[in-house]
């Protein structure tokens, strides 16, 4: 087959990327800092820098501890809050940038996400809200949104009400069952899904006999969590009919198609960037090569 009929294209809730290859929320940060290394417009879309309502300067150092095949990370949402990103972060991407955009918002509460959510949607430079509800609910007793049903499906259900924009869930993968936490934010009705989110944590220093990491845990991410990211997709996929965005340790154009055949519409790129400022840019210059090897003209309906 020929590479000049390989099609990459694919689309999230009407929105078209031309590959499928998006730079996940926090390893990449809001972008354009991106653009001294290779043309961003090579990508799918960007998954901004999680966003909360107001600015947080984030948890105490250290926030990163290594691991063998990842990494865990504890910087706690650090962002200039939402009004910033809308005023100074988006424009600066999109000086740079012409694909989608999407902003990652997470909260405290729900009356937060849904104001930081009704900011997003006013910006028309953002294309896609993607939720991270993996925040502690501090209005109810610090467990995550994003591991209990009901809580999932109560914030998805505040932010549809003030966003005429798609809104996708992240979900945590730190749950007994993912699939019960997929359809109650289906059923409340998101657009969207992203998964996974990180895997919990921790490292101890032997030598001083503490925790690597201020905040003694933190998400633990990169290829070591890929097959659980594989599985988790797959779980949903055949559970759901909403889109569903890949994420947990992809790094290569091979890790691309596996996500998609198992039900992902497009992939989220996370740690690799941390290793590799070219990661991403270097799977989209893969995947169409790799395709063609495969016999694979298009993505769509690529699910095995």
């Amino acid at each position: 087959m020929e590479i000049k009929d390989i099609d990459t294209g694919v689309e999230l809730s009407g929105v078209k990327l031309p590959n499928p290859v998006i730079p996940a929320s926090g390893c990449f940060a809001f972008g354009y800092v991106m653009s001294e290394f290779y043309d961003l417009n090579l990508l799918g879309g960007i998954s901004i820098k999680g966003t909360t309502l107001h600015p947080r300067q984030g948890n105490p150092l250290p926030r990163v501890a290594e691991c063998n095949d990842g990494l865990i990370n504890s910087v706690g949402l650090q962002n200039p809050g939402i009004d910033k990103v809308i005023s100074d972060e988006i424009p600066e991407l999109r000086k740079v940038f012409n694909n989608a955009l999407i902003a990652n918002i997470s909260g405290f509460s729900v009356d937060e996400y849904r104001e930081c959510c009704m900011r997003a949607d006013k910006c028309p430079d953002i294309d896609i809200i993607e939720l991270n509800v993996s925040c502690p609910n501090v209005h109810g007793g610090g467990m995550s949104f994003g591991t209990d049903t009901v809580m999932v499906g109560k914030v998805t259900e505040e932010v549809k009400k003030v966003t005429s924009k798609p809104v996708y869930i992240k979900l945590t993968p730190n749950v007994t069952d993912i699939v019960a936490i997929a359809k109650a934010a289906e059923d409340a009705g998101a657009d969207g899904l992203c998964l996974i989110n990180t895997l919990l944590g921790m490292r101890i220093d032997i030598k001083r006999r503490q925790p690597v990491i201020a905040n003694v845990m933190g998400g633990f991410s990169g290829p070591a969590v890929f097959p659980v990211a594989v599985r988790m997709v797959w779980q949903v996929s055949n559970a759901v009919s909403i889109p569903i965005i890949g994420c947990g340790g992809v790094s290569t154009a091979d890790d691309v198609l596996e996500m998609m055949m198992a039900g992902a519409s497009a992939v989220e790129v996370g740690s690799a960037n941390l290793i590799n400022p070219y990661a991403c840019a270097d799977i989209v210059k893969a995947l169409p090569s790799r395709m063609s090897e495969l016999g694979i003209r298009n993505l769509r309906d690529l699910k095995i």
